[in-house]
């Protein structure tokens, strides 16, 4: 079940309603917000810290492939994974993880 959950996480993103979208891109509070209730919910499923920066990890190579940052933290994050080799962007999924955990 934590696979599944894990592998659907691109096509939850690209179906987000593109209001709700905009709504948590906005603000990075707001995004910092949603990605926490999203790590609460994972972690209530039983996903672990590894299986969960799995999942941060998709949505953040789909923003940075699909999505123009709308702050300048968002701008900052984005410029670090297109930098990051894959072992750094998975580190940053961790920190990403930690920092809203």
């Amino acid at each position: 079940m934590a696979n599944t959950n894990v592998n659907n996480v691109d096509e939850k993103v690209a179906n987000m309603d593109s209001e709700k979208k905009d709504q948590v891109l906005q603000d990075f509070e707001e995004f910092k917000g949603y990605l926490s209730d999203k790590v609460s919910k994972g972690q209530k499923l039983g996903l672990g810290e590894e299986q969960l920066a799995k999942a941060a990890e998709k949505v953040a190579g789909y923003l940075a492939e699909h999505e123009e940052p709308r702050n300048s933290e968002e701008k900052l994050l984005q410029e670090l994974w297109k930098v990051g080799d894959k072992d750094q962007q998975h580190a940053l999924a961790h920190m990403l993880v930690r920092l809203v955990d």
